[in-house]
């Protein structure tokens, strides 16, 4: 074995992965999202929406009151598109648009009733196969997931969700 890395199953050394074992982990991700959003999908499909309000929800339920802005840099996604997802939740009433305290030009984001219970039914689901998930590779396997799924985070992402995880301590 090489020095530093340790033997997972098979006894690969994780210093010195080849492309296929590399490929076979791509593919283990594509299909383990497709399965942790498989539950959600359902349930968003029966409400008319799709996974951007999934993520618009999950994270204004995480830092209530955030802005717009805030919300456009963790979600990666244009300004149109995020005002066409919010636009969709503030109608139905699962969102609500603040002006902001300091600055009247920021709108803080805030979910209602009607939204944290969607939101709550989604994270249940997920949280149950993650749950599962966890307990079938053991503690270890999960310490080791979290910081795989840490590295390859790019930096400005890795910066907020630094952030929500001490908002959450």
């Amino acid at each position: 074995m090489a020095e530093g890395g340790t033997g997972g199953p098979g006894g690969e050394s994780l210093l010195f992965l080849t492309d296929e074992q590399l490929r076979k982990g791509i593919e283990a991700m594509f299909f383990a999202y497709r399965g942790f959003t498989a539950d959600p999908d359902r349930i968003l499909a029966a409400h008319g929406y799709g996974r951007a309000h999934h993520r618009a929800v999950h994270f204004i339920n995480r830092a209530p009151g955030t802005t717009v802005n805030n919300l456009l840099n963790i979600l990666g996604v244009t300004k149109q598109s995020l005002n066409r997802v919010l636009r969709a939740l503030i109608e139905d009433g699962l969102v609500e648009s603040r002006v902001g305290a300091q600055d009247k030009r920021q709108r803080n984001l805030f979910l209602t009733e009607t939204g944290a219970a969607l939101e709550r039914e989604l994270s249940d689901a997920q949280r149950v196969r993650m749950r599962a998930a966890y307990r079938s590779a053991g503690p270890e396997a999960v310490a080791g997931f979290r910081t795989v799924l840490e590295a390859m985070m790019d930096t400005d992402l890795h910066h907020h969700f630094k952030a929500l995880k001490e908002a959450g301590s």
